[in-house]
């Protein structure tokens, strides 16, 4: 009994670190954010205001449509995927040359940095962008059309950088994935008489559902948290339309008049919004009995 209580003490002497750290730097931040939710004013004027923040919320017109955006954005999330595990499975094809060289391609997007990649594209689809001047050489337009101007094409745009630039991050995974089922499982299902698209179906999205989950949670909470694309993309605009929820946040602590309590209240709700999606994707990808 006295060597198991020894041994107890040993564990937790090790792990204990480890825990105040986990509860300091991501418990403590979440109770103080739904602390500073429940007040109003800056630094040490702060004063309890209870739910207000919360009904503002509801009431607040730009809310809405950041939540929208947000929302609308999570499109490109299935999009992004499919194209991820089609890309992985070319990749991971025994017949494919020069693989290393197209696996790097296809990661490079996601290793550069979110305001230059954000630029990038947002001289692509300018004016005066590549975008406008293939299509006129191409005889489609006649007039460059004005790509961010238009809330629903910059919507689209946004979409378009994102998928972009997340595809092959994911493709990693997949292709991590898949470089774990045996190859003999295909060679079964090939002498059974299976194609390549009935294999992909019933034996590579099958086998690959724990890392599809997790990517499909990581990604709907990245994208709820989207903040660089609509800041430095289409700044918001035209006319706050493609505004984000974490860009709204940002505006409302350190652009507009700060308003701490408003913006933490905000944050709490993605928080809840993240939460709630990641525990309906792990109790519906769960197959344990």
């Amino acid at each position: 009994m006295r060597l198991k209580k020894k041994y107890s003490v040993i564990a937790w002497g090790m792990i204990g670190p480890a825990v105040l750290l986990i509860v300091f730097t991501k418990f403590y931040p979440i109770f103080e954010a739904f602390r500073v939710s429940l007040t109003s004013g800056t630094g040490l004027n702060q004063t309890y205001v209870g739910i207000s923040n919360y009904a503002r919320v509801l009431e607040d017109g730009l809310f809405k449509t950041a939540l929208f955006n947000t929302v609308f954005y999570l499109i490109q999330v299935p999009i992004m995927l499919i194209l991820a595990l089609i890309l992985a499975s070319l990749l991971n094809s025994s017949s494919l040359k020069l693989k290393g060289i197209f696996r790097t391609a296809i990661f490079l997007p996601c290793i550069m940095a979110t305001v230059s990649y954000s630029m990038v594209f947002r001289t692509l689809f300018s004016k005066a962008g590549m975008i406008n001047s293939f299509l006129m050489n191409l005889g489609i337009i006649d007039v460059p059309i004005a790509w961010l101007e238009s809330a629903w094409i910059a919507r689209i745009v946004i979409v378009v950088a994102m998928t972009w630039r997340w595809t092959g991050y994911n493709t990693i995974f997949y292709l991590a994935g898949l470089q774990n089922i045996e190859y003999s499982v295909y060679e079964a299902a090939k002498i059974d008489g299976a194609n390549g698209w009935k294999t992909f179906w019933k034996i590579t999205v099958p086998l690959l559902k724990p890392t599809i989950i997790m990517t499909f949670i990581m990604s709907i909470n990245g994208t709820l948290q989207l903040f660089d694309e609509s800041v430095n993309l289409t700044k918001g605009g035209p006319a706050n339309t493609t505004i984000t929820m974490s860009h709204y946040v940002y505006n409302t602590c350190f652009i507009n008049v700060p308003n701490f309590g408003y913006a933490a209240a905000m944050s709490f709700i993605i928080f809840i919004m993240v939460a709630i999606l990641a525990f309906i994707n792990l109790k519906v990808g769960d197959t344990r009995d």
